[in-house]
């Protein structure tokens, strides 16, 4: 650790500076879930290739936030979160003046990187310039950027995109990409000496990439197309030939393995990382009702938003109140509760064979009950998850957990977008049910990782 590491203490401007950067992913990107039906229309893309689109910012996320964790750690993660923010104004660029399919896709991809080197980073600057109290505040706000933004997004997507249009989405992630540069301008650059010196193992990330990518495909394209078709067995090969590799690769490798499999020998930092990877799943049930509620129930994409804001408020609330539950009752109960709290949220929203007005109802109270759930898990698995990580490996170890979360979120997005698509022909109200039923699944087993692996009492800070 260098000298300037061990002076400077992260203050509000910094930290506030980190927020933007994380609400240009959770908040920007999602914001598109609620207006995918107008940007169908006008890009005039069929689902399968809509669903594959939506998701790759995630899969591009997850994959590179490994590569990207262990550059910050190497080269900077100051530097490393300059790198995101330009890459967020170049994706919003591409996806303001998107024509269609091709270009679309590429501004995705270029989101998923932007998020890949702004989520590990930011969390292991947190870790390092924040102590005691104060690390705990700072990843309560963190998780307010990711889990708040995720609650405004559907909002947010659906106001702009009835009144501006859905391009002007965009002009605003730039805008807010501008002042989050100039909020964290002046940090002193942080770095690891251990990680000095070191080469890095391309062929498992690669590999973990076309994999991941033949496996986004095989579950949005293939799905429809049929088991025997042409393009579904060849993604389904690819997929197997590429995880075939990477394994080989990973456990072959003794050091500078892309996935440092040692992390997992910790039961906390374990358990924070599968919990999360599956509530993150969950984040299709966004992209399900909101194209539900404007195909089922003909709402605008303002008024779905406006369905959501108990989300939002209750995931705010408790991602605070849940910092104080970390403190009383350490990591397992507040976790546990959340995940139970979130599926309670799932079940209500998936009883869709009930009348228009009872289920408008149930709409709204259900979202609050997802964002209480999600609002009391995010901090205290964030806590866990970093707490129970070796300081050397911070960076990789924030990259890890945040891969769990963005490649839940893009498993979860393409398999309920595509479950609801591939059903419709049996009707829209029945396809949405059984759609969230997989999510409410999903939930359940995140419950169940909590259950078996995270400690009840919290690790010493």
């Amino acid at each position: 650790m260098n000298h300037q590491q061990t002076e400077f203490v992260g203050n509000d401007r910094l930290l506030f500076g980190m927020v933007l950067g994380v609400l240009t992913f959770w908040l920007f990107y999602q914001a598109v879930f609620n207006v995918a039906p107008d940007i169908q229309r006008t890009l005039a893309m069929p689902d399968t290739s809509l669903n594959a689109v939506i998701s790759l910012g995630s899969l591009f996320s997850g994959c590179f936030i490994l590569l990207t964790g262990g550059l910050a750690d190497k080269f900077g993660r100051v530097r490393l979160a300059y790198i995101g923010f330009v890459l967020n104004i170049i994706a919003c660029l591409l996806l303001y003046f998107s024509q269609g399919v091709v270009s679309f896709g590429l501004g995705r991809v270029f989101q998923g990187l932007s998020a890949a080197c702004i989520m590990p980073s930011t969390l292991s600057i947190i870790k390092n310039y924040y102590h005691g109290a104060a690390r705990q505040r700072a990843f309560s706000f963190w998780s307010i950027g990711s889990f708040g933004g995720s609650g405004l997004s559907s909002f947010a997507g659906g106001t702009i995109a009835t009144y501006l249009g859905w391009q002007s989405i965009f002009l605003l992630s730039i805008a807010i990409s501008v002042i989050g540069m100039l909020m964290i301008r002046g940090t002193p650059e942080s770095k690891s000496a251990a990680s000095s010196g070191s080469r890095y193992d391309y062929i498992g990330l690669f590999s973990c990439v076309l994999g991941l990518l033949a496996l986004n495909l095989l579950i949005t394209k293939g799905f429809r197309l049929g088991l025997g078709h042409p393009f579904t067995l060849s993604m389904l090969a690819g997929f197997i030939v590429m995880a075939l590799i990477f394994f080989r690769t990973e456990f072959g490798l003794k050091t500078e393995a892309f996935l440092d499999f040692s992390l997992f020998a910790n039961r906390g930092y374990s358990g924070a990382c599968l919990s999360n990877f599956l509530i993150n799943c969950t984040a299709g049930t966004i992209f399900i009702i909101n194209t539900y509620l404007q195909k089922g129930h003909g709402l605008t994409p303002f008024e779905a938003g406006v369905k959501s804001l108990g989300y939002l408020a209750t995931v705010l609330l408790m991602i605070r109140v849940s910092e104080k539950l970390l403190q009383k009752f350490g990591y397992k109960k507040p976790m546990m509760a959340g995940v139970l709290i979130t599926a309670l949220g799932i079940f209500g929203l998936s009883w869709t064979a009930v009348p228009h007005e009872t289920y408008m109802v149930q709409v709204v109270a259900s979202f609050a009950l997802f964002g209480f759930g999600l609002g009391c898990y995010a901090t205290p698995s964030t806590d866990c998850a970093m707490v129970n990580a070796p300081m050397e490996k911070a960076g990789v170890a924030a990259g890890v957990y945040k891969m769990a979360s963005a490649l839940g979120a893009s498993f979860g997005i393409a398999t309920g977008a595509t479950v609801f698509s591939a059903l419709q022909g049996a009707g829209v109200h029945q396809a949405a049910q059984t759609a969230l039923w997989v999510m409410l699944a999903l939930a359940l087993l995140s419950c169940l990782s909590i259950a078996l692996l995270v400690p009840n009492r919290r690790a010493a800070d």
